[in-house]
């Protein structure tokens, strides 16, 4: 099989010849400075890395909702607008037209000849309905804004979605992703930033509205949320979401309990990260941990966030030999 092929398998819920062997976000620059210090070539791109590493080829396309002149927060978290009339100042430099001046528009359009060989795993996102808004209004802004801003969050929520559905004929004229991800990171390790009942009102109506359309292409809607997202699934898959990742498990998720609950959900990542630093044998308990959701399908294991800077060289490359060995096994 074709890695793309693979993929498509497993998220359908088909058995393919092994799992797809992959990594859904590179690696943290610190983690990539510890390994060259290690012996890693320091000049093999972070992408020709999932070769060196004897993973399937996945890219990540992360398309802009600004343009490189929007006003910046003066810290992390910190607001860049604090009003409606705030937000109508900066929409020129909001929702940017796409075309080859956009520097991720040509990095599709560079990977199309090898995503349509089958040889690379391709996946689109967007700043969701939960996600874009906290980084205009700021992480506490945002929060008080369900109750003291309802109309602006609506407002921005709703411009979103137009520029998205109107942006999709365009991005899936380059290539039909195997899927495609609202960024969010609405759960934190005890469970979600929002009362289900604002979930309805400003987020369910737009993820319908465009899960909807996406669907049309035959292209899968996948959330990435950071946190314990168990307890959030159910609102989702009214959303007409498909599945989630990364799947923290140090926020006390569990892999196993999910699929029990929701068989029809798909799921990436999953494997305890923090287990990577205490060497092979922890690695492998983890391993045979997700061993029966790796069988069940709908489920491609990879680390529950990106590779932390304490995993060694030496452990990780026991780390991707061992997610090959399951991959395969998983499949027999």
């Amino acid at each position: 099989m074709t890695n793309t092929e693979r993929f498509l398998s497993v998220l359908n819920f088909q058995k393919p010849d092994r799992l797809p062997i992959t990594e859904w976000a590179w690696w943290w620059p610190l983690t990539l400075d510890r390994w060259h210090s290690e012996g890693l070539d320091p000049s093999i791109a972070p992408d020709q890395l999932q070769y060196h590493f004897g993973l399937d080829y996945m890219q990540r396309i992360w398309l802009p909702l600004t343009t490189k002149d929007c006003p910046k927060p003066p810290s992390h978290g910190a607001p860049i607008i604090y009003s409606e009339e705030d937000y109508e100042k900066i929409k020129p430099f909001l929702y940017p037209a796409l075309d080859d001046s956009v520097p991720k528009i040509r990095a599709m359009k560079n990977l199309a000849g090898d995503h349509a060989a089958g040889e690379k795993v391709v996946w689109v996102s967007y700043d969701g309905f939960f996600w874009f808004a906290r980084t205009l209004l700021g992480i506490e802004n945002h929060l008080y804004a369900f109750y003291d801003e309802p109309e602006l969050l609506h407002k921005i929520n709703r411009d979103l979605c137009d520029y998205v559905l109107k942006n999709l004929p365009y991005i899936f004229g380059i290539l039909k992703p195997e899927f495609f991800v609202w960024s969010e990171d609405m759960s934190y390790n005890n469970g979600p930033m929002l009362s289900e009942a604002c979930f309805d009102e400003f987020i369910l109506p737009y993820y319908k509205e465009v899960n909807a359309e996406i669907h049309k292409y035959g292209v899968k809607v996948i959330i990435d949320s950071d946190g314990d997202v168990s307890k959030m699934i159910p609102w989702l898959k009214r959303g007409l979401c498909d599945g989630i990742l990364p799947l923290e498990r140090q926020a006390g998720v569990d892999i196993n309990k999910l699929q029990n609950d929701h068989p029809d959900f798909i799921y990436l990542g999953g494997f305890d990260k923090m287990t990577m630093p205490r060497g092979e044998e922890a690695m492998r308990a983890e391993f045979e941990r997700l061993l029966p959701a790796m069988k069940h399908g709908g489920f491609i294991p990879g680390c529950d966030h990106q590779t932390p800077p304490g995993v060694s060289l030496e452990n990780y490359e026991i780390y991707s030999r061992l997610l090959r060995e399951y991959a395969i096994r998983a499949c027999l």
